[in-house]
């Protein structure tokens, strides 16, 4: 049964992440009807596609009653992004420079949603329905904050060399990939649980590690594809805008739906290495260029992170 398990897993896994390409693709040329700058589109469209795999399993495993496979899904994420993830786009890239000094800010605005997340749940050891809610009006804040900061980045609504017909049918391919992704996620939710009794391991694990690979895959494949272009504003635009609504959306619109506990000790290290992760990624975005040596640092993060993270579950 495990072998089947997993391979039912990977295989959700893999139809999840291909809706989520197409619908990166078809959000890019609705972007394009609408006239938005290629930063806004990164920092605003991409990382809001590239993370509806999280929102959809977040939902789902709201709905199963298991909201820790989130958690760890959306901390395993956050971690994978900027460490594994992050190290290997500026390994393809060869380095990527920072030219804007709005991205810098940003980058500590991302800080201070990490920070935020982590002090709500350990209040209480828990994310309840009002920490929801609270996470989710400071991302429509937000939202609104940057829109008013980058309101010069978007251009008149026009049409383009884009035709009507083809927004149609995006639109229509919109929702028909948002369905594929709804019901795959369910299925990579099902699955994972399986997994979990299989393993003997807690759902936060399964969430942080099987999961969150899954799900970051579209930011992975988008950020690489912009570095090798040569466009690290999107890369960075896309990793940040990624991490905050992960940490406020996301996992505030599951906690909404229900209340989220987990395993404390594990939390706590994960909690750990994201906060570190975070600091070092915010320090290393203080200069004018994130280095191939930071690059593979952060690489060896992600590793050190799995490793202290399994050795804890041995010696329980």
């Amino acid at each position: 049964m495990l072998l089947l398990n997993l391979l039912f897993f990977v295989l959700s896994c893999i139809v999840l992440f291909g809706s989520g390409m197409l619908l990166v693709k078809t959000l890019e040329n609705i972007a394009k009807f609408l006239r938005i700058t290629e930063f806004a589109a990164a920092f605003i469209i991409m990382a809001i596609a590239t993370s509806l795999p999280e929102l959809f399993v977040g939902i789902s495993s709201a709905i199963s009653a298991t909201p820790a496979l989130s958690l760890g899904n959306i901390v395993g994420a956050n971690i994978l992004n900027l460490t594994l993830i992050m190290g290997l786009i500026v390994l393809a890239a060869r380095g990527i420079k920072i030219k804007s000094k709005e991205v810098k800010r940003d980058s500590f605005f991302m800080f201070f949603f990490i920070i935020l997340l982590l002090i709500l749940f350990f209040v209480d050891n828990s994310l309840s329905r009002a920490d929801g809610i609270i996470l989710v009006v400071l991302f429509f804040v937000y939202c609104y904050e940057l829109l008013k900061r980058r309101k010069k980045e978007f251009k008149e609504h026009l049409h383009g060399h884009v035709k009507r017909i083809n927004i149609v049918l995006n639109s229509i391919l919109l929702v028909l990939l948002i369905a594929v992704m709804l019901f795959s996620s369910r299925f990579v939710i099902h699955y994972a649980k399986l997994l979990s009794i299989d393993l003997n391991l807690p759902p936060l694990m399964i969430g942080m590690f099987l999961i969150s690979i899954g799900t970051v895959l579209p930011e992975l494949t988008f950020g690489i594809s912009a570095a090798l272009q040569n466009k690290g504003e999107m890369v960075l635009g896309d990793q940040i805008g990624t991490i905050v609504v992960n940490s406020t959306l996301v996992i505030g619109i599951t906690a909404i739906i229900h209340t989220i506990t987990t395993d404390v000790l594990l939390f706590m290290i994960s909690s750990a290495f994201l906060l570190f992760s975070a600091f070092l990624f915010l320090t290393f975005f203080q200069g004018r260029k994130i280095s191939i040596i930071e690059g593979i640092t952060l690489i060896f993060l992600y590793l050190l992170f799995v490793f202290i993270e399994f050795y804890v579950k041995m010696i329980r």
